[in-house]
């Protein structure tokens, strides 16, 4: 118990931005709880830990890390390096480990229909140039979003965030967060992108608190009342 309310940190996964946590803002605010949606840079596991770790170090008083998909692996790197960071909660993410990365984590797993919808690109880095990743636009929603309107998915589908090949590839180099901090996981058994069996393994390993939801890969749009209840149960638990 922290005696003081903590503040939820919200860090999103690749193709997506902060946005895709508006409809849970919402909600925890409406239960009296403060949210922070951090833009992810998606370009390397440590980078983007470092980074997010920065942000919620700055954030007064204890935080909740929340993260989606790749988000997962970022929160399980941030949080060693966020003194104040006191529970995880994974919303159809990878769960790593040490020496995993978010690929390597899923490789036993039946393949999903993301792996066929990646479109490489390139971008400058430094000198030379790296790849990045974006879903094919005509698979974007059964991808990513199948259980959300087209109106919506059409929009997403060309506002992605591209993320760099090798922050999928990267291995987690630091002991992971969850096996100091308590968490709680979210499971989307309707998911495209991240098998539901390896969800379920990640939280079993993780040692999470869990709740299976009937929803695509962008759960946080689709049923952001199941997702909000479960960061909920973790602000609860440690305040």
């Amino acid at each position: 118990m922290t005696g003081q309310n903590p503040t939820v940190v919200l860090v999103h996964g690749a193709f997506a931005d902060g946005s895709s946590w508006a409809e849970v803002i919402d909600l925890l605010r409406a239960r009296g709880v403060e949210a922070l949606a951090v833009s992810n840079p998606l370009r390397g596991l440590a980078h983007d830990g470092d980074y997010v770790a920065s942000v919620a170090g700055q954030v007064d008083g204890p935080v909740v890390l929340v993260g989606h998909s790749y988000g997962g692996p970022v929160i399980t790197h941030a949080a060693t390096k966020a003194p104040n960071a006191k529970a995880l909660v994974y919303v159809a993410s990878f769960g790593v480990d040490k020496g995993d990365s978010a690929l390597s984590s899923v490789e036993s797993f039946p393949p999903v229909e993301l792996n066929t919808s990646l479109v490489p690109q390139q971008f400058p880095d430094g000198d030379g140039s790296d790849t990045e990743f974006t879903i094919r636009r005509d698979a974007f929603a059964s991808v990513f979003a199948a259980d959300l309107p087209d109106s919506v998915t059409a929009t997403a589908a060309v506002s992605q965030r591209p993320i760099a090949a090798r922050a999928l590839g990267e291995p987690l180099s630091v002991e992971p967060a969850w096996k100091t901090l308590p968490s709680w996981f979210v499971v989307a058994t309707a998911d495209n992108a991240i098998h539901p069996d390896s969800q379920r393994a990640a939280a079993d390993r993780l040692g999470s608190t869990t709740v299976e939801v009937e929803a695509s890969h962008a759960i946080a749009l689709s049923r952001p009342t199941e997702v909000a209840d479960q960061i909920l149960a973790a602000v609860t638990a440690i305040s």
